[in-house]
Order: structure tokens, then sequence, then C-alpha cells
């Protein structure tokens, strides 16, 4: 289970590593960026619902895959579609960054809070149990 889990953390590291070098590289990361407020008009609004529609879609198809799981099944038994589970979920989330990053830089700010979140759903072996404990 430890080397399954160090697989999957090393995952979740490139893909957060990933990105942060492009968002520092292609987003031009300066102060000066990330404090000027972007003006939000009519054709930019998606750009602000992008994020939210990320969160929420990862996290309800996240769930939906671990539902699918016997409750009885041992944790080693679970495990590979956690891993599924998690790169969808991590995919969805990295696929929101870049097309914020790419098609609406104005908008980094809220690009970095997605790498943000995603830098905080790093698996370890409490959050794998307890996501598991709380399918209900």
């Amino acid at each position: 289970m430890v080397q399954k889990l160090k697989t999957l953390q090393t995952i979740h590291l490139a893909i957060c590593a990933g990105m942060a070098v492009a968002y520092v590289f292609a987003g031009n990361l300066s102060i000066e960026v990330l404090t000027v407020l972007p003006v939000v008009d009519a054709a930019s609004a998606i750009y602000l619902v992008i994020p939210i529609a990320a969160l929420f879609l990862s996290h309800y198809l996240f769930k939906s895959q671990l539902k699918k799981l016997d409750p009885k099944a041992s944790l080693e038994d679970k495990f590979p579609t956690y891993q599924t589970a998690s790169i969808m979920r991590w995919a969805i989330l990295e696929f929101a960054a870049f097309l914020i990053l790419f098609q609406k830089p104005e908008f980094i700010t809220l690009g970095i809070g997605i790498i943000l979140y995603l830098i905080y759903l790093r698996p370890t072996e409490d959050r794998i149990n307890n996501d598991f404990q709380n399918l209900g």
C-alpha cells in the first residue's frame, strides 16, 4: 500500500509542479500582475465561473467513482479506483487552470487559486481513509 501511495503522490507532485512551472513561465508572474484587478465584462464573466464549475465537477466525479466501490472491500482492492478518481479530479482542475492561463491571463489569480487547491488535495493515507469513510 505504501508503494502505491508513493506512486500516487509522485503523480500529484508532477501535476502540481508542471502547472506551477507553466504559470511562472507562460503567465509572466509579477507583483504588478497579481495586484491588478481585471475588468469583468459580459464576455469575460464566464472565466469567473470556470474555477467554480471545475471544483464542483471534479468533486462530483470523484465522489461518484468512489460510490461505485464495495464498502466491504479492503483498502488494497479500493486503491486502483481511488487512484483513477483522483487523477480524473486533478485533470479537471488542471484543465481549468490552463484554460484560464491561456485564454484569459488577466484572471491568473483564479488559476493560482486552483493550483493551491490542487496542492491541498495531496494524497495521504489519512485523506484516503477519510474519503472512504465519508462516502455517505
